[in-house]
């Protein structure tokens, strides 16, 4: 039998121009602590981009977090602490949904 795999959760958010980086940094923040509540959510790192290669096309900022197995980050995507915050960055973003990207990939 198989081991479940790692999942990491890939989001790039290009933000509406004004919105402070308190604001993001909240957000941020508050997704970060969701790893108290979610068994399986380990770590979360995001920030601003510092790319030098300045391919980013508008989306300035990313979080990453790792989940133990594909039902860790189930249980993360139906939490809804994340629900609320989700609708909170999708409202902050440039265009609303198109906006973000979110991308999973199986390590």
């Amino acid at each position: 039998m198989k081991a479940p795999t790692m999942i990491r959760h890939i989001v790039l958010i290009k933000f509406k121009p004004g919105i402070e980086e308190t604001v993001i940094n909240s957000l941020f923040d508050a997704l970060s602590d969701l790893g108290d509540q979610i068994a399986g959510m380990r770590g979360f790192d995001g920030g601003i981009s510092v790319s030098p290669e300045k391919l980013e096309q508008g989306f300035t900022h990313g979080f990453c977090i790792d989940f133990d197995d594909a039902k860790a980050r189930d249980a993360y995507l139906s939490h809804p602490t994340h629900q609320a915050l989700g609708a909170e960055l999708v409202k902050a973003a440039d265009g609303e949904i198109s906006g973000l990207i979110v991308f999973d990939l199986e390590m």
